[in-house]
């Protein structure tokens, strides 16, 4: 590994996507060399240089990973230990790499969430350029009507900027499909809120050409190089 920016290495490194590392740095967490360092563009040397977050010292290594797991409900999707609240890694506790998750599902919220230690790629699949969609699954207490469709196809407010889904589908009697590309924080669980809906479960079931599959809940496995390219596709 070259010399570079300190949140481009710690990206590479797997610490965390590159704005994560950011905060990271702007909190005054990371030490290069003995001495703490606020400033991301402050180039490094990973090869003699040494770097540490708190007081682990980061290994860089070049062996990048790649998951796919079907989130259980009840896990958060952080690196930040909180009380006794179950993490996402937590799951992944028997694997030597240093991992995070691309994005989040919130903590009552199921599926495909994509683990790694590969920084540019996690910020390839969550920029906004790739444009790419998430389809969740979503079970309601009331039976699905026209109405609903309609009301959930345009959308609703969120952040002080108006969101609407790329698609609404009815699956079955209590159950809908809706594609999002917008990415904002709960909001699917805002949209079928505002339709009227009462949300009994949310599972996301896909991201771009990628699907959960038959994954249970807590399963996880590696993706192929294949799978990883088809997020794209």
């Amino acid at each position: 590994m070259e010399p570079n920016r300190l949140s481009k290495i710690l990206a590479c490194a797997g610490v965390a996507s590159r704005r994560a590392a950011e905060h990271l740095i702007f909190d005054g967490k990371v030490r290069v060399n003995g001495e703490i360092v606020t400033v991301p563009q402050t180039i490094v040397n990973p090869k003699t240089d040494k770097v540490f977050i708190d007081d682990e010292r980061i290994e860089f290594k070049d062996e990048k990973v790649y998951y796919i797991l079907n989130k259980p409900k009840g896990y958060i999707c952080s690196n930040k230990r909180m009380g006794t609240k179950k993490l996402v890694i937590d799951l992944f506790a028997e694997l030597k790499h240093r991992l995070f998750t691309i994005g989040r599902l919130d903590r009552d919220t199921t599926g495909l969430i994509l683990l790694t230690n590969d920084g540019h790629f996690a910020q390839k699949v969550i920029h906004p350029s790739n444009n790419l969609s998430k389809e969740y699954l979503v079970k309601t207490q009331q039976e699905i009507t026209h109405e609903h469709l309609v009301d959930l196809s345009k959308g609703t407010l969120i952040e002080g900027k108006w969101i609407r889904p790329a698609k609404v589908t009815k699956v079955r009697r209590g159950t809908i499909k809706i594609t999002v590309k917008e990415g904002k924080k709960r909001e699917v669980r805002l949209m079928v809120q505002n339709a009227g809906l009462t949300l009994l479960t949310l599972s996301r079931i896909r991201i771009g050409g990628l699907r959960l599959g038959p994954l249970q809940e807590g399963e996880w496995r590696e993706l192929t190089e294949q799978e990883c390219k088809l997020i794209f596709a």
